[in-house]
Order: structure tokens, then sequence, then C-alpha cells
């Protein structure tokens, strides 16, 4: 097989719009879709979707003075997630300065 019928044989890379990237995103934050449902409703992987609503879906409000208990509950659980996806950041740079200073060495 010769490399340009390898070449042709991959996938295409696709690029989206701003604006059709925000749509698909505003299908899990305001339709309530999952990411898989709305990612196959769009046409794209959801990772994609994923990392799209890192960078478009708006930031979550804190709760105010008068917030009720399950207010409370759903930013307690929000901010513990935040917290568990920093913790794992750090230890991969950790783990990942490790190893360069090891390999310079």
């Amino acid at each position: 097989m010769s490399t340009e019928e390898t070449t042709s044989k991959k996938r295409a890379r696709r690029s989206f719009t701003e604006e059709f990237k925000r749509d698909a995103v505003r299908l899990v934050v305001i339709e309530g879709y999952s990411f898989q449902r709305a990612a196959e409703a769009v046409g794209v992987s959801s990772r994609s979707l994923r990392e799209w609503h890192e960078k478009y879906a708006p930031a979550s409000e804190t709760c105010g003075q008068d917030a009720t208990f399950q207010q409370l509950q759903d930013e307690l659980k929000r901010v513990r997630k935040q917290l568990r996806q920093a913790e794992l950041e750090r230890e991969i740079l950790k783990k990942a300065t490790a190893y360069f200073a090891k390999e310079s060495q």
C-alpha cells in the first residue's frame, strides 16, 4: 500500500465554527442532554464535546446567603468535583516534573 493510499484512508480533520461548538454545549447545559447523547446528535466525539464544554460552558454561580439546602448541596458537590480534578492535575504535574528532572540528569 502506498503512502498516498494510507493518507487517503485516514479520516479527514473537520473544523467547526465557534457558534456550532456553543450550540453543541447548549444541548448539555440547557437541554440536559448527556455528553454522549449530545455528541451523537451533532456528530462529534464526546471527548471533543467535553473539551468544548470546558471552554464555552458558563461558570456556575455560587450560592448566596439565602440559598436553599438543595442549592448548597449542589454547590458542595460541584466544588468537591473541582477539588478532585485540581488534585489529580497537581499529582500529574508532580510526576511529570520528577520524570523530566530525572531525564535531564
